[in-house]
């Protein structure tokens, strides 16, 4: 009896605080063109994205589409945070960067350029090279998904406005 009040107890508390698994995103349009912007890989990780977690159609034209999703650049940047006191590295800032435009058939921006940033700090060890540059390429990887997610979420907010003018 105490397991089972426990448990719903449990369930009580995860359904009040507004959990809920996360499902198939609902963008504001039917279809949707990618433009990578010189950033082939990028352009297909956010393709991959809208495809599998989305009602969104791509179109392999912009044309096509009811919005072009434009990514003006993408860029990675490493920056030292501590030093030693024999002036060796001790820690790294791992910066990732992403804007992006969304913009309708007409021209008009729906979502103007916004920039999305990711920041991870990294200790380093000269003793672990190879191990610390492996790390380096999983942050920067885990930054490039929560980037993903952040675009995705901003696209659901998007707010289309139809021939007539309106939202």
């Amino acid at each position: 009896m105490r397991k089972l009040l426990t448990g719903f107890i449990l369930t009580l508390l995860l359904a009040a605080c507004g959990f809920q698994l996360r499902g198939v995103a609902t963008l504001p349009f039917e279809s949707l063109y990618v433009d990578g912007g010189g950033n082939p890989a990028l352009a297909a990780e956010i393709s991959r994205a809208i495809r599998l977690g989305t009602q969104a159609r791509l179109t392999d034209k912009a044309e096509d589409a009811q919005v072009v999703l434009q990514v003006q650049g993408a860029a990675s940047e490493k920056r030292i945070l501590a030093l030693s006191g024999a002036g060796r590295v001790r820690e790294y800032e791992l910066i990732y960067r992403v804007s992006f435009r969304l913009k309708d058939k007409e021209g008009r921006d729906l979502i103007p350029i916004q920039p999305i940033e990711m920041r991870r700090a990294m200790l380093w060890d000269d003793t672990l090279v190879l191990a610390k540059q492996g790390e380096e390429t999983l942050l920067y990887t885990d930054m490039q998904k929560d980037v993903l997610g952040q675009l995705m979420r901003r696209l659901a907010k998007a707010k289309p406005q139809f021939a007539d003018g309106t939202p």
